[in-house]
């Protein structure tokens, strides 16, 4: 699913279909591809080391294959991922779309669906002006149903007319002490925050790292509107959609030195994530789910 379809998103009734057909395609895909290192379907397994003990080698498997792999039981494969979803009233954008939330929920239904082939422990948290929800990070089919559950009432229940903005500050130290430490944290935003605020934002960032999380960061942007202001050439009122405020503009007139804005806020946000040893990563909402699910294995192996 190259392109995101809003029509053909609800064609597959429920969430957990929906992420089932994006993994096996992404599965397969990367089966066809020199996409060499990780190991999905066999994530039980690992490659012998010479000298150690062959008790746990798998032969039936080496009897097909050749290779000389040891089982991994689940408490040596497991990985713990908390997902955390930024809900404020920003993230609603674009209306009549697939928008910025929705987006973000089949992407943590994929993740869900990728990390159950991986045996790998997952939470939940959303938030907005405050932490919502957290889940602890289990592994279990009946946790799995609980979170597919959370994410589908908040698909069907949210309400676009809400104000609720962004205070992710507080949020994000929650999470931060909540999650199990040395876990993988994933946090999809739109970093529609407080600019006054960065240096807070990071700060609540960094007590992830200081706690021994590994963090990675979805920037959730639609990038023709918010980032380089593609509109039509006609009058416009924009409204802030966590305040009510509105503003009344001409696009054309505006442009240039929005995108100078835009970028320079963008390139202040992925320097402070370097800086700080953080991923991060654009998820431009009209492209696929293969970058989310790369950039998870890519974590997943170096922690693993």
């Amino acid at each position: 699913m190259n392109k995101i379809d809003k029509l053909k998103l609800a064609q597959f009734g429920n969430l957990e279909l929906l992420a089932k057909q994006v993994v096996e395609g992404f599965i397969t895909g990367m089966h066809k591809s020199p996409f060499h290192g990780f190991s999905v379907e066999f994530a039980e397994h690992r490659l012998y080391n010479k000298g150690e003990s062959t008790k746990h080698i798998d032969w039936k498997l080496f009897a097909r294959s050749e290779k000389m792999m040891v089982k991994r039981y689940e408490e040596e494969t497991n990985l713990r991922c908390q997902i955390v979803i930024d809900t404020s009233s920003s993230m609603f954008f674009p209306k009549g779309e697939v928008n910025k939330i929705e987006f973000s929920i089949y992407a943590a239904a994929c993740l869900i669906e990728l990390m159950k082939k991986q045996r790998d422990a997952v939470g939940l948290s959303l938030f907005s002006d405050q932490l919502t929800l957290h889940s602890e990070c289990k592994s279990s089919e009946r946790h799995h149903q609980f979170l597919y559950n959370e994410l589908e009432n908040w698909l069907k229940n949210y309400d676009e007319e809400s104000k609720n903005g962004t205070e992710s500050v507080d949020a994000l130290h929650e999470v931060a002490e909540l999650s199990h430490r040395r876990s993988l944290i994933i946090i999809f935003t739109d970093f529609l925050d407080n600019p006054e605020k960065m240096d807070e934002l990071f700060e609540a960032l960094n007590h992830m790292k200081h706690n021994k999380h590994e963090v990675v960061i979805f920037h959730v942007l639609d990038r023709q509107k918010e980032e380089f202001f593609e509109l039509e050439n006609k009058p416009y009122t924009l409204v802030d959609m966590e305040t009510g405020e509105k503003m009344k503009l001409q696009p054309n007139e505006l442009k240039e030195k929005y995108r100078e804005a835009a970028s320079a806020h963008f390139h202040e946000i992925k320097m402070r994530c370097t800086n700080s040893k953080i991923d991060f990563m654009t998820a431009d909402i009209s492209e696929g789910y293969q970058q989310i699910l790369t950039q998870y294995l890519i974590r997943r192996s170096k922690i693993v």
